[in-house]
């Protein structure tokens, strides 16, 4: 799948990655960003594949039904009920503390749609887990996924914030409008 996903990824797509998910770090959350478009989650398969990383992801349950559920599951993926009022932030971090490995894959905006902030789950997720998170761009502006070193997480969820958004400052997402920060 590797040289699969390299050849479709950045020979046929011309797409470049600069960074790499790190080997040494057994559980850690990664923000891709901006996630603006359907066409973000291919994206982010051919560089899990490229990278032979063993990313976990979460997604609507609607997604994981028959007949092509199994391939969602396949791809790494759990369904979460985002309609029922569960808290999903204990619940992903039980899953961390349960296992020996488990990197996390999400969206901080929460959706494809243009919103005026992030959520906080996957601040939470990472905090009650006491893992780093790893910040990931979508840039379709550049053609170019940039993968950071492992962020430790401080005491000021202001100031984490503000070294998130520095990060993606810039980047441009498949709607562009829909990511601004």
């Amino acid at each position: 799948m590797k040289l699969f996903a390299k050849f479709l990824l950045i020979t046929i797509l011309g797409w470049k990655i600069e960074g790499v998910f790190p080997k040494n770090l057994k559980k850690y959350v990664i923000i891709a960003a901006p996630h603006t478009h359907w066409q973000d989650f291919p994206l982010g398969i051919l560089v899990k594949w490229i990278h032979q990383a063993p990313i976990n992801y979460i997604g609507k349950a609607s997604l994981f039904k028959p007949p092509f559920g199994f391939i969602f599951r396949w791809l790494g993926g759990t369904p979460v009920n985002r309609s029922e009022s569960t808290n999903k932030v204990q619940a992903i971090v039980n899953v961390f503390n349960q296992n020996e490995n488990f990197v996390l894959a999400l969206s901080p905006e929460g959706t494809r749609k243009k919103i005026d902030e992030w959520k906080t789950g996957f601040y939470y997720i990472a905090k009650g887990a006491n893992v780093p998170i790893v910040m990931a761009t979508l840039d379709f502006g550049k053609k170019q996924v940039k993968i950071a070193e492992p962020y430790y997480l401080t005491d000021s969820m202001e100031n984490d914030f503000k070294h998130f958004y520095q990060f993606y400052s810039g980047v441009k997402g498949k709607i562009p409008e829909n990511f601004n920060l």
